[in-house]
């Protein structure tokens, strides 16, 4: 992560709190046009993957209207002292004139170490995830900082997905289960529960654990809804295949 300290710990808390509530239309509807909260979550669309492609060695984060009612603006204030480099990829969620809301956390990390925040759309440019990955491309054990995912071969051309992710809360470990077999189609492995729910706006709302899966390069791309375990429990990330 590239940021101090203090700041890491405001962002991060901030885009867990949002993580929980990205499915609730209140929190939508209080989210003001100038604040980036988190990227959400959206059943009929899959989470667009960007990589910063800047001309420059670091692109900052911009603040949010939360930290400055000018925010996010083409302003020497507006610069956060987080910021990325090119070639890093991050989830993107809304944009607001010029900048988008992304989400970043590198498939490397030991912690989960999220930042969120704005970033200028420029600086972006969108990563197509693979179109038709074969079974051997998801095929195998995926981890990241927060969490671990296994997938292998299932009945009748299915896959079957297994998964556990922790949240270290202040007194406590957070925990959350994913058990699933589900069949690939158009390039995305997505389920809601155990892969005998429909994946649709009706399981969404009756509160059933909803988790999309995508392929990009040599990573495996996972968002939820956060209906897949405790308190501020997300399987959302990006996971590098272990060797």
């Amino acid at each position: 992560m590239r940021s101090d300290r203090v700041v890491f710990l405001r962002k991060f808390f901030i885009v867990a709190a949002f993580l929980v509530l990205s499915v609730s239309c209140r929190a939508a509807a209080e989210e003001g046009p100038g604040e980036c909260l988190g990227i959400g979550f959206e059943v009929q669309h899959p989470i667009t993957i960007a990589k910063v492609i800047a001309d420059r060695p670091q692109v900052h984060f911009i603040k949010s209207a939360a930290d400055d009612s000018a925010c996010p603006a083409d302003r020497e204030a507006c610069l956060a002292p987080s910021y990325l480099i090119p070639g890093d990829l991050v989830l993107v969620g809304k944009t607001h004139r010029a900048y988008s809301c992304v989400s970043y956390q590198s498939a490397a990390d030991r912690a989960q170490r999220w930042t969120v925040g704005w970033l200028p759309s420029a600086t972006m440019t969108p990563i197509m995830p693979a179109s038709a990955p074969a079974p051997a491309d998801w095929i195998g054990r995926w981890i990241h900082a927060g969490g671990e995912i296994s997938i292998s071969k299932g009945r009748r051309g299915n896959l079957r997905i297994r998964g556990e992710a922790v949240y270290p809360a202040a007194q406590n470990v957070h925990s959350g289960v994913i058990g699933a077999e589900a069949k690939p189609a158009h390039g995305v492995l997505q389920f809601a529960d155990d892969g005998s729910v429909p994946f649709n706006r009706a399981s969404a709302e009756a509160g059933n654990c909803l988790v999309r899966m995508q392929r990009i390069a040599a990573l495996l791309v996972v968002e939820d809804n956060t209906h897949c375990g405790g308190v501020l429990v997300t399987f959302t990330g990006f996971y590098r295949r272990k060797k």
